[in-house]
Formats: C-alpha cells, sequence, structure tokens
C-alpha cells in the first residue's frame, strides 16, 4: 500500500489567520462552485460556474503563498490546501454549506442555494478587496487590487440571477426564499469582531469584518427589493468557521478536495 501524505501544522498568528480566512474561505467556495460542473441546469452556466471557482482559486493561491510566507515554515500553496487538518482551515461556514442537490450531503440544495450563496459571498469579498487595497501589507493590497475586478463579475453575475428568479415563475421565487432561510443565519459570521480583527486594524492589514456590515447590508438589501426579496431578521446563531469549528459537511468537503495530494504524496503531472 502506498503511503499516505502527513499532515502539516501551520504556527497560525493573528497576521497569518487573518489572510487565510479570506483564502481559505476562496477555495472552499471555489471548491463547491466547480461542483456543478457537469451538473450546471444549462450549458451556458455550466461554464459560467466553472470560470468563477477558476477566479477564486486563483485568489485563494495568491493568498494562500502569501499566508504560508507570513508563517514562516517554508510551506507552499499546495501544502495548505491539501495537507491541513479541518481545525486548520478558517473560512467562513457559509462558504462550506452543500450548494447542490444530489452532491455529497446536501439535503434540500439546489440551483437556488448556489445563486443566493455566490450573491452573498461575492458582494462580502468585494467589500473586503475594496478595503484591502489600503493595506499597510503591499503584496496584500496587490492581491486585492486584482481580485477586486473579478469580484465584481461575480457579484454581478449573481445578483442578476437572484433577481432573475426571485422575479420570475412562482416555483423560482419559492426555491429562492426557500433557499434564503437555509442560508440566512450563516451571514451573522461574516461581521463577528474578534481580536483577530483588533490585531489586523492595530497593524493596518485590513478592515475588521463588522465595519463591513452597513455597506452590505445596503448592497444585499437593493437587489432584494428587485428581486421582491424580504431582508429576513436577525437570527441569534453564530457559526464558527473563522475559527477553526466547522460543521458537519467540511470533513467530507476536504476528504473530496485532498484526497489525490493525500493518495499520492507530491505527485507532479
Amino acid at each position: 500500500m502506498a503511503a499516505t501524505a502527513e499532515s502539516i501544522r501551520l504556527q497560525v498568528t493573528p497576521e497569518v489567520q487573518y489572510v487565510l480566512r479570506l483564502g481559505d474561505t476562496c477555495l472552499v467556495h471555489a471548491q463547491r462552485l466547480a461542483e456543478w460542473c457537469g451538473h450546471g441546469p444549462v450549458l451556458e452556466e455550466d461554464i459560467a460556474l466553472t470560470n468563477l471557482a477558476l477566479d477564486l482559486i486563483g485568489q485563494a493561491r495568491a493568498l494562500l503563498t502569501h499566508a504560508a510566507a507570513l508563517e514562516g515554515q517554508g510551506f507552499d500553496e499546495d501544502q495548505l490546501a491539501f495537507l491541513r487538518e479541518e481545525d486548520q482551515f478558517f473560512n467562513l461556514t457559509l462558504a462550506e454549506l452543500p450548494m447542490r442537490k444530489g452532491g455529497a450531503h446536501s439535503p434540500g440544495a439546489d440551483f437556488a442555494d448556489t445563486v443566493l450563496r455566490n450573491f452573498l459571498l461575492s458582494t462580502w469579498l468585494g467589500l473586503c478587496w475594496q478595503r484591502l487595497q489600503g493595506s499597510s501589507d503591499a503584496q496584500l493590497a496587490a492581491i486585492a487590487a486584482k481580485a477586486l475586478k473579478e469580484s465584481a463579475y461575480h457579484r454581478q453575475h449573481a445578483a442578476d440571477w437572484v433577481v432573475r428568479l426571485g422575479d420570475g415563475t412562482e416555483e423560482s421565487a419559492r426555491r429562492l426564499r426557500a433557499a434564503l432561510d437555509r442560508v440566512w443565519p450563516y451571514t451573522n459570521e461574516l461581521f463577528v469582531h474578534d481580536a483577530v480583527d483588533d490585531a489586523a486594524v492595530a497593524r493596518g492589514l485590513g478592515p475588521a469584518r463588522d465595519t463591513l456590515a452597513a455597506d452590505w447590508q445596503r448592497e444585499v438589501a437593493a437587489v432584494f427589493n428587485e428581486a421582491g426579496l424580504t431582508m429576513p431578521p436577525a437570527s441569534p446563531f453564530a457559526s464558527t468557521g473563522t475559527r477553526g469549528v466547522h460543521g458537519e459537511h467540511m470533513g467530507f468537503l476536504l476528504a473530496e478536495m485532498q484526497s489525490l495530494q493525500r493518495r499520492y504524496p507530491g505527485g507532479r503531472w
């Protein structure tokens, strides 16, 4: 039996965790979008979702490479993506939730979940990139400047679909409302303020998450109004992915994403 790759352990400082929160969210969100490859409702959307995933993987590569350099043990982007254990991933829980009905462990999810999730996350990421262009970390600022252009397209693409479904047929509107009920409680985590945020602000690295809330709510409300959606009331639920504490779906996602590198350590093709 061939050897399997051993996991790596990072020395996670607040600075490293701040960058990983962004990089891991991009990576995991890309993995979920990529699950639609070959399963899209129409050919054009199948290709579009795959291209969005590729953009996010590019953003994740840049961020994970930078996080590895900040961490200082000499790891590379591939090791960070494929050889970390679940508790050392710091993505938003929202990104790891299943998006495709019939996919692994995805009761209830369908294309409306994908559309809505992509809109909520791309709006949040776009605000992050806007603020991060002024980062004291020149590399992070450069990554943000490039990513901002991509996220603007992602948001517009997703927003168009939200309006199309919400203002479409009775069935499409029903599915979108059901997706909103499933996903909304997880949006609280987008704006949690903690010690990692404090450290980032103190160093000029980037914004605290709670400072993005007002702009995000305004942008989301405008699209929801056009789609005939009502902003749900606040929920007391608090997900914890950015602290490395994940839901039941994350382990399955990582098992699939990491399987090749784990089975064939150091493989090249």
